[in-house]
């Protein structure tokens, strides 16, 4: 015969047992998004996958984040600086889920960096090299030369910065080249050169193999000196912006259409919420750039 267990624990010490916080019960909504973007780079990282298919997942995990920062992060923002006593389900702040973010950010983008950095390996050894402008042989440079005039030279503009004039305006997601550059007299300037983004990132080299280089390394080889005739360079850096591109919409607006048209509008010059520099010695111009946009006071990733 089979024997009942019967459990013989007294009601208080069952009423006694402690509540869970709502950190124990509830998963944070954004930190959730965070780790469906480390899911996805960890596809990145998958030796199983063929290696195309690697770095395909390795960008879209860099686009999630994009995506993250303009829609969630900016509207974090929003309410922490409007001091709204609201906290999520789990009790964090906005202030606390912005230091939590951060801190998951910093190392998700150090693990994105990593495995870049193991791709390009992996691609070299299967014939598909990413050169950079010291690596170009002449003849490259010659034929880049050609392309930038042709293609580059129409949609590049340089902007000169100086203390006078107001720091020009960055377009959301757009690549920037910050410059240093002494002229034929000896004194110096800083000056942009802004890259829309609908210019491809990365251009095939002619000839054998499957060779490319990327559109700020052909800045570097060929295309400076074709915006900035007789000026020599002496130091560089690049950077994006991510804008606030959250969209609130009233669902009892009477004209829908105009709405959104204003909110797409006032979208394209949101507020900077995440700026991304790439310099391995940052020069004074780029210093200069951080200063001029304020950008002190947002998250500034060097990579």
């Amino acid at each position: 015969m089979a024997e009942l267990a019967v459990d013989l624990r007294s009601p208080d010490i069952a009423t006694a047992a402690k509540p869970a916080t709502p950190s124990q019960r509830y998963i944070n909504r954004e930190l959730s998004w965070l780790a469906i973007n480390e899911r996805v780079l960890e596809e990145a990282s998958n030796a199983h996958h063929p290696l195309l298919e690697r770095v395909r997942f390795l960008s879209i995990s860099d686009s999630m984040l994009d995506e993250f920062y303009m829609v969630r992060v900016a509207g974090l923002k929003e309410l922490a600086a409007s001091h709204v006593a609201i906290k999520s389900e789990d009790g964090l702040t906005p202030e606390q889920q912005l230091a939590a973010i951060a801190e998951v950010t910093s190392l998700l983008v150090d693990r994105q960096q990593r495995c870049w950095a193991d791709l390009q390996k992996r691609l070299h050894a299967e014939g598909i090299a990413i050169l950079d402008h010291d690596a170009l042989a002449s003849s490259d440079r010659a034929w880049l030369q050609q392309l930038f005039i042709e293609r580059l030279l129409l949609v590049l503009t340089p902007i000169a910065i100086d203390p006078a004039h107001p720091f020009p305006f960055i377009p959301n997601r757009a690549l920037a080249m910050v410059v240093e550059l002494r002229r034929d007299d000896g004194s110096q300037i800083n000056a942009l050169v802004l890259i829309p983004e609908r210019v491809e990132r990365l251009i095939r080299l002619p000839g054998e193999g499957e060779r490319f280089v990327l559109i700020e390394d052909v800045l570097l080889a060929v295309g400076l000196s074709e915006l900035f005739p007789g000026m020599t360079p002496l130091g560089h850096g690049l950077f994006r912006a991510l804008r606030d591109s959250d969209i609130e919409i009233e669902e009892k607006a009477q004209d829908l259409v105009a709405m959104f048209e204003s909110a797409l509008k006032r979208r394209r010059r949101g507020q900077i919420i995440r700026a991304i520099l790439w310099s391995r010695r940052p020069t004074p111009s780029c210093r200069m750039s951080s200063s001029s946009t304020a950008w002190l006071r947002f998250r500034i990733f060097v990579c």
